[in-house]
């Protein structure tokens, strides 16, 4: 069974795209050419568009037709990041410095703290009771000017209530939590990560200038001392096309 023409056209424009034909940041051709070019409507065309701006391939600019999305760099993640905040450091670090190979001069860090109450979720997470006082923490990691992930965190209130950790003005804080924790006498011995995909919502994806089409990766991450977890992070939200996940299992 042939394809529909918008199948086809949407076939032939996505392999232009990744051979080089329209390299990031051209425009495509026109609707009216391409619907000359291959006998079809502008509604065709339309529609074949509309499925490469689905996968987020090309957006479209009032004025300025349909580009070629210009690809942000890819940044790889693996557990050995957070040694860099764990061990000795000869300037200002975090993981996520150290992932987007950037200086402390070129990170920002925008945040939001409360004090909130462990919903069923949070408190199986942390082994503690529904109800047990947290600080809520949100936060929105910048590079180079650019907005690359966000991360809601949650801290024990009877840990960190009345501690400079609290405190959203010491914010970035030179190693992380991981820093913070041992700042607090309980340097972390195990972290655990689950990872999913699955859409932004709307508030992710402005916050993130995500183009359409887009899914994120989300990582639920749990910070362990001994026995007791000490941090929940509820979730880290990257843009999916911006990171690449390395892990390795010594056996």
């Amino acid at each position: 069974m042939p394809k529909p023409a918008y199948i086809r056209i949407a076939d032939e424009l996505r392999q232009g795209i990744r051979d080089g034909t329209y390299p990031p940041g051209s425009r495509l051709p026109t609707l009216a050419a391409l619907a000359g070019a291959h006998g079809v409507s502008d509604i065709v065309v339309r529609q074949a568009v509309a499925v490469l701006r689905a996968e987020g391939l090309v957006e479209t600019r009032r004025g300025g037709g349909t580009v070629v999305r210009i690809r942000p760099p890819v940044r790889r993640m693996a557990m050995e990041r957070y040694r860099v905040e764990t061990g000795p450091r000869p300037a200002p670090a975090t993981s996520f410095t150290h992932d987007q190979r950037i200086g402390w001069h070129e990170y920002r860090l925008d945040r939001e703290y409360e004090r909130v109450e462990a919903d069923a979720e949070l408190a199986a997470l942390f082994l503690l009771p529904p109800g047990t006082g947290l600080l809520r923490r949100r936060f929105v990691f910048w590079a180079r000017g650019e907005p690359q992930q966000i991360s809601v965190n949650y801290l024990p209130w009877d840990l960190v209530g009345g501690t400079p950790v609290a405190d959203p003005d010491r914010e970035p804080w030179p190693g992380g939590t991981p820093a913070q924790l041992a700042y607090l006498g309980r340097p972390p011995t195990r972290v655990e990560e689950a990872v999913r995909a699955r859409m932004p919502e709307p508030e992710e994806a402005e916050t993130l200038r995500m183009a359409e089409g887009v899914p994120v990766i989300t990582v639920t991450r749990r910070m362990f001392s001994g026995e007791h977890v000490l941090e929940v992070c509820r979730d880290i939200v990257i843009p999916a096309d911006r990171v690449v996940l390395d892990y390795s299992l010594d056996l």
